[in-house]
């Protein structure tokens, strides 16, 4: 099942480590399978506020991404982003093939209080 790698990383001013770290960072991330799916793109605000940036790296499974943050490769070039620009830095499993909201929906349902 696909797994993603997503960070909400706040705005900072230019900087060599972080020009630095968006070259190399595709190397550490491709022998786990993993690949740009966001980068460097405008997002919409639709409700609420969210300032900022979104990056979003797809891998195989969450195995892999796992794998892929915790590997002597990216732990070696995150502080080059991390000193320079704050932000927070999900691991998540996508939902199965053929996944159907409608089931969790009767999971939640099921679970209320009889009225």
């Amino acid at each position: 099942m696909t797994a993603y790698a997503i960070a909400h990383l706040q705005e900072s001013p230019p900087h060599r480590d972080v020009v630095e770290y968006i070259e190399r960072i595709p190397g550490t991330f491709e022998p786990f399978g993993g690949q740009f799916l966001v980068h460097v793109t405008q997002h919409e605000v639709k409700e609420g506020s969210w300032p900022g940036h979104v990056v979003l790296i797809g891998f195989p499974d969450i195995d892999r991404a796992r794998a892929w943050w915790d590997s002597p490769e990216y732990r070696q070039i995150a502080p080059l982003r991390s000193r320079h620009i704050p932000g927070d830095i999900i691991l998540v499993d996508g939902v199965p093939e053929g996944y159907d909201p409608r089931a969790t929906a009767q999971s939640m349902r099921d679970a209320l209080p009889v009225e």
